[in-house]
């Protein structure tokens, strides 16, 4: 289950979660693109249910006899006719036992949330604290907060909810941010899924091709007319660019009843207190909990292989080694987008096997390095800068170039044609997983059916007591309107 799978104790090398862990994207945008989440699932999934999800795939398709489990991957090193091969060799420890073994093709899927980033020399006096320290790792259960002093240092995802849950039981919660954060909720226009009005491709074109300081603009004021996020202390400090969003439902209610405070910065730890920066104040404090995130590492490969600086390893569309004599070996997972992982994991793997299989080539080498620089150099402007910056990228723009490499991007001129109905969907609805399956290789029959009923499941677990409502005559009218703006944007896509 990895990710999803809760313990209650951290296993080392492994991720690890706290239980209560909801997933931020939901069931319709993260599902597999061949296998819905069953209808009666929450449309955002506790992690234990993920983990059942997962178990259902695995069983659907006959996986398991395929997995070794409880192996430990201790070094995959290049064989010594690597250059004519391509082959790796592949030292495992399995039962206390060690083996090897000739794989012809490696893929690494170990993603990032392993290895915690603790940067205690950035917090003076931290030494000299007697309280109890952690990093968001470590958090299993909210009832070590009970009755105590509480700092959670970082705005993102773990922090936010840490903060929360220990607000409930704590004496006291303070929310250390540096850059601030957009705080969006899980429930969007008209109580439907954030994700499934956010990520559309009619959305995506427009947030592409209009200016960045509009987009920017419209953005925000979305945003801050859930939450005005000046007036909570939330908002970044660098507003040029959007950052990633923080998913958080109770954050606002919590800040505006006087249980969590946002405060800068730290300044200096004392025995028993912090100093926030532009105050001397001091205030007592029981725990720190450091929501500091994570850095990647990859031990088993060598430094010739995949080179970790800076937090970037420089790899072709987030996947290929550029320099290697044979392209044998993918990484699966190192990326951030602003969608759910398995979806894109899961594109990139088809791709990436469509390659390991010969179907597909790579450019040369001096090619690859060049884009791989000039992604660096060029990230998606409205998506921003946060941590891990290095790691993030536009969700649909770059789920379609991948599928463009195995013919399996959905062709909307040609669906206009034949099937109108589908293509209206497919522009303005919810870019859900399905959608990339609807051609090319892997084509899975149930797509269409699963994009057209796509709002039947969200709804059909929260819409038990159904009033029947009389027909508006403005849908009419939209279904026209929107026809005729596909027409247009196809239009300006092909000029």
């Amino acid at each position: 289950g990895g990710l999803w799978r809760f313990t209650e104790h951290v296993e080392e090398g492994r991720a690890s979660l706290y239980k209560s862990v909801v997933s931020n994207s939901c069931k319709e945008m993260s599902c597999y693109s061949d296998f819905p989440f069953p209808e009666d699932y929450p449309n955002y999934v506790p992690n234990s249910q993920f983990l059942e999800y997962l178990k259902m795939y695995a069983n659907h398709f006959d996986l398991l006899k395929h997995i070794q489990f409880k192996s430990k991957v201790c070094s995959v090193t290049k064989c010594s006719d690597f250059a004519v091969s391509g082959q790796w060799e592949v030292v495992t420890m399995h039962e206390e036992k060690q083996e090897s073994a000739i794989f012809d093709a490696v893929m690494v899927c170990t993603g990032f949330l392993t290895n915690p980033y603790l940067p205690l020399d950035s917090f003076p006096g931290i030494n000299a604290f007697k309280g109890q320290y952690f990093h968001s790792r470590q958090y299993k259960h909210p009832d070590i907060f009970k009755d105590k002093r509480v700092l959670v240092i970082g705005m993102g995802n773990s922090g936010t909810d840490i903060a929360v849950e220990a607000s409930h039981l704590a004496e006291k919660v303070f929310l250390s941010t540096t850059g601030g954060g957009w705080v969006i909720s899980r429930i969007f226009d008209s109580g439907y899924p954030w994700d499934m009005v956010f990520m559309t491709r009619f959305q995506n074109m427009l947030r592409n091709s209009l200016p960045t300081p509009i987009v920017t603009w419209l953005m925000e004021r979305k945003i801050n007319n859930w939450l005005n996020h000046a007036n909570y202390g939330l908002i970044p400090e660098d507003r040029t660019q959007l950052k990633e969003f923080v998913l958080n439902d109770e954050l606002p209610g919590r800040i505006i009843t006087g249980k969590v405070f946002i405060r800068p910065s730290i300044k200096e730890v004392k025995e028993n207190s912090v100093i926030f920066n532009n105050t001397s104040k001091e205030e007592p404090i029981d725990i720190i909990v450091f929501a500091t995130g994570y850095t990647f590492a990859f031990p088993f490969l060598d430094e010739s292989v995949v080179k970790v600086e800076d937090g970037q390893a420089s790899l072709y569309k987030y996947i290929f080694p550029a320099h290697l004599q044979k392209p044998t070996l993918a990484i699966i997972g190192l990326i951030k987008p602003l969608g759910s992982m398995i979806p894109t994991g899961e594109t990139q793997a088809r791709w990436a096997v469509q390659v390991l299989k010969g179907v597909n080539k790579l450019p040369p080498p001096s090619v690859m390095i060049e884009e791989i620089n000039a992604r660096k150099e060029n990230k998606p402007s409205w998506f921003g800068l946060c941590y891990c910056k290095a790691l993030q990228s536009d969700y649909i723009t770059y789920i379609d170039e991948l599928l463009t490499y195995i013919n399996a991007k959905p062709n909307l001129f040609s669906m206009l044609l034949t099937d109108p109905h589908l293509a209206l969907t497919v522009f303005f609805g919810p870019c859900s997983p399905y959608q990339f399956r609807l051609t090319g290789p892997g084509k899975w029959e149930g797509a269409r059916n699963a994009i057209m009923t796509q709002w039947d499941r969200t709804f059909k677990v929260i819409k038990a007591r159904v009033v029947q409502e009389s027909p508006s005559p403005f849908e009419s009218f939209l279904k026209v309107f929107s026809f005729l703006a596909l027409l247009v944007a196809i239009f300006l896509i092909f000029l």
